[in-house]
């Protein structure tokens, strides 16, 4: 398996535990302002309990790929993707960007108070 598939698969991971991390705050405030509401609406915070395991596995699974592409050694072969300096410059930037989302993701309870009141 290719350096360049593990770290999208790590990036497609680290995606779906910071929506897990987020969905019980992120969700409903996004469902009201599309304009769904009602009472189910409040269901949705039944994973509140379960956000801070989806926290810890996506800042897990950040780090890994942050290593893999940053800090580990990369052995291509010539003429394999993770040897063109063009692919190995958008997967960092394309994990900064999911970083970045998350993060603010994750967050979003910390601050949510502030943005809306």
């Amino acid at each position: 398996m290719s350096n360049s598939s593990t770290s999208n698969r790590a990036l497609l991971l680290a995606i779906t535990a910071g929506i897990g991390a987020s969905a019980c705050c992120i969700g409903p405030l996004l469902l009201l302002s599309l304009g769904f509401g009602g009472a189910w609406v409040g269901n949705l915070t039944a994973m509140a309990p379960y956000s801070g395991y989806f926290t810890a596995i996506a800042l897990i699974i950040l780090a890994v790929v942050f290593h893999k592409l940053y800090i580990a050694e990369q052995k291509c072969v010539a003429g394999s993707v993770c040897a063109n300096p063009k692919i190995v410059k958008k997967q960092r930037i394309i994990f900064w960007i999911v970083s970045i989302i998350l993060i603010a993701m994750m967050g979003f309870p910390y601050y949510a108070d502030y943005i809306v009141a």
